[in-house]
């Protein structure tokens, strides 16, 4: 697995799970099923796969969001700027500091 990215878990068993809408119809026609009893298999099997769709990407925004709430990001890394001037000792002039010969 040298240089892909990691796989989401969630497309994969949608994809199976399309794949066997597609295959278990075929095959049980191959073995003497009727065409109306295959295609009303792959009709049950989509709907179930939808479902499943839908519940599996809701629970993953779900744990996203609580995983956002639990561990927030501190502002520096959200992109948030010091002001202009604030450096490591607060920017700006000081009255009377270190001027040469002062």
């Amino acid at each position: 697995m040298t240089g892909q990215q990691p796989q989401d878990t969630t497309t994969d068993v949608i994809r199976w799970a399309a794949f066997s809408c597609v295959l278990v119809p075929v095959v049980l026609l191959w073995y003497g099923s009727s065409l109306a009893g295959a295609a009303g298999t792959a009709l049950g099997l989509a709907a179930v796969t939808a479902v499943c769709r839908f519940l599996l990407r809701r629970s993953e925004r779900v744990a996203a969001a609580t995983a956002a709430e639990e561990h927030p990001v501190p502002p520096r890394q959200r992109g948030h700027r010091r002001p202009a001037g604030a450096g490591a000792h607060g920017g700006g002039r000081h009255p009377g500091g270190n001027t040469p010969g002062g």
